[in-house]
């Protein structure tokens, strides 16, 4: 019986909103919800009727009640869309037809709604513009995000062809390739050709909806995205754009790409990092849809694996580093901005060349000792050996120095340059770097960068010998070789088997000591194995010669087996 009424109620609601009697309308649809007060579409038919009667803000109301009880409907976004527009919020309505497009892509009459609005805001001369495409905006204040210059040229480019300011002809502001076509400039037909503004303000826009359709529930509508934003580029507007030979507009200014788009509407602002405040180099989009330089967003990402805009949690985006350029953002930049970008390039290249330099401002991890041949597996967390890690990875070098901490200088005036071999990454943004010792070095001044250290360094060799002295080095290398390999068997079953697990097995003698530039690599394991302070292993590791390297290894045998026969 109650619903009975119900529909009798709205049913003369609609009869009477068909000849035009509004408030005998309203009244009926008020007593329809007194019978029925969650009944979404009753209430989206009153935000209707409010909107007809130019109530916009009741009718806005309305509409974030059903919005809010079915956030999936397309019918309630439409009548808010309708709402918001009436109250001049423009931007806002055109979200809400964007919506109804992406929830329902086959709504081909709210894809004309959506296209009016983004006429009204690119070219907002309605003078010039069919009367059918137009008519119920024609009463709106235009909100157009036309560049003010181009704004300005299209005036001038009216009073040279028409002859005055007062008026506007049918070939005004653009004029058409024929004759026969001057009668209309955006013509409301069922055309799929596309407008190349609107194609460039639907990719341009595409982030920021990709972040409007994820605040709604279902996880289909970030996946519609791609597929609705085409059919968004399908809307009727024709392809026109100004000739070649204006008397106002410049050559220069005027795109002689295919999709036509005036080279003026773009500027280098258009595609900055909202990071590095510069040109887009390397674009990459997050999964949760903002676009950031690939440097300036993996900087960030050693601090914290969240986006830097949105604050979405980007863990999984981090551990994969599957980053991918953003194609469409660099082929625009590469078309419109190809002097901005070959100046951003140069600049990026002639950074990667000065920390390519293994010689000056040298990264430098302040943490423990490291020698030439051996490995040294490193944890990194910190945000800035992070950055530098992935420096070392860029430029190609794959390579920075190990020093102890100095309390005085900050680190030691000696230490081995490692070579990354491998880097795995975890979620949170740390990484296990797999690393071996490649040659000695000595710090000639101490300094930073971005907050890791950095120095001035130069290599260690060993000084060669020959004759009686070499005959001799050889000797004694064989001698301490033969005293290391004594000393490791005598050690005990559990720590061999530590010494193995961590360093790996003992470098067999080479036949010419003397043949790489920092001595035999079984004398460098030797020393890293040792039961010996870090100052003494630093001392060994700054000697320019393998005779003396060999005697203080020798000693410290002699010391170690006979404090373990006591």
């Amino acid at each position: 019986m109650k619903q009975s009424r119900t529909r009798r109620l709205r049913d003369e609601g609609d009869e009477l909103r068909e000849r035009q009697e509004l408030a005998a309308a309203l009244d009926k649809y008020n007593q329809a919800l007194e019978e029925a007060p969650c009944k979404c579409s009753l209430i989206a038919q009153r935000s209707e009727l409010y909107t007809s009667m130019q109530n916009y803000q009741q009718a806005l109301h309305d509409a974030d009640v059903v919005c809010q009880n079915k956030p999936l409907w397309p019918k309630g976004h439409y009548v808010k869309a309708k709402a918001l527009y009436g109250l001049g919020r423009t931007e806002e309505a055109l979200k809400e037809f964007l919506y109804c497009v992406a929830l329902n892509p086959e709504w081909s009459s709210m894809k004309k709604e959506a296209q009016k609005i983004m006429c009204e805001m690119f070219f907002p001369a309605f003078e010039n513009v069919h009367d059918s495409l137009t008519a119920p905006f024609c009463n709106r204040p235009s909100n157009t995000r036309l560049k003010p210059v181009f704004l300005s040229s299209i005036n001038a480019r009216s009073t040279v062809e028409d002859g005055s300011n007062a008026g506007c002809s049918k070939d005004t502001v653009f004029r058409l390739k024929t004759p026969s076509q001057e009668s209309d400039f955006l013509r409301n037909t069922d055309s799929s050709a596309s407008h190349p503004a609107l194609d460039l303000y639907c990719e341009d826009n595409k982030k920021s909806l990709g972040a409007i359709l994820s605040s709604l529930p279902g996880d289909n509508l970030k996946r519609k995205l791609s597929s609705d934003l085409k059919d968004l580029q399908s809307l009727d507007v024709p392809n026109k754009i100004p000739k070649k030979d204006d008397p106002v507009l410049p050559e220069s200014s005027i795109a002689t790409a295919s999709s036509g788009v005036p080279a003026i509407l773009v500027e280098a602002s258009d595609f900055e990092c909202s990071l590095c405040m510069r040109l887009f180099y390397e674009p990459v989009t997050t999964p949760c849809g903002h676009t950031f330089c690939l440097k300036c967003l993996e900087r960030c990402l050693d601090h914290n694996p969240y986006c830097p805009l949105c604050k979405e949690k980007l863990s999984e985006f981090l551990a994969s580093r599957t980053y991918k350029k953003t194609v469409l953002t660099e082929e625009l930049i590469v078309r419109y901005l190809p002097e901005e970008l070959s100046e951003r390039k140069k600049i990026y290249e002639e950074e990667m060349k000065e920390l390519s330099n293994l010689n000056k401002d040298v990264p430098i991890f302040v943490c423990t000792m490291a020698f030439p041949t051996i490995p040294c597996p490193l944890h990194v967390f910190e945000p800035r050996y992070r950055l530098m890690i992935r420096r070392c990875m860029e430029t190609g070098t794959k390579q920075f120095g190990m020093c102890l901490a100095d309390e005085l200088k900050g680190f030691a005036d000696y230490g081995c340059m490692l070579e990354i071999r491998d880097v795995k990454f975890f979620p949170d943004g740390r990484s296990v770097v797999d690393t071996v010792g490649v040659r000695r070095f000595r710090v000639l001044s101490h300094g930073q960068r971005d907050g890791y250290n950095t120095a001035n360094i130069e290599y260690l060799e060993d000084k060669k010998v020959e004759g009686p002295e070499y005959e001799e080095l050889v000797c004694l290398h064989n001698s301490v070789y033969d005293q290391a390999v004594a000393w490791f068997t005598s050690l005990k079953d559990d720590m061999k088997a530590q010494i193995l697990s961590h360093f790996g097995s003992m470098p067999g003698k080479e036949p010419e000591p003397q043949s790489n530039p920092s001595g035999p690599a079984w004398h460098w394991w030797l020393l890293a194995v040792l039961p010996l302070e870090n100052k003494a292993q630093l001392a060994i590791l700054a000697m320019t010669t393998l005779k003396e390297r060999l005697i203080a290894i020798r000693r410290v045998l002699i010391f170690v087996t006979h404090k373990r026969s006591r």
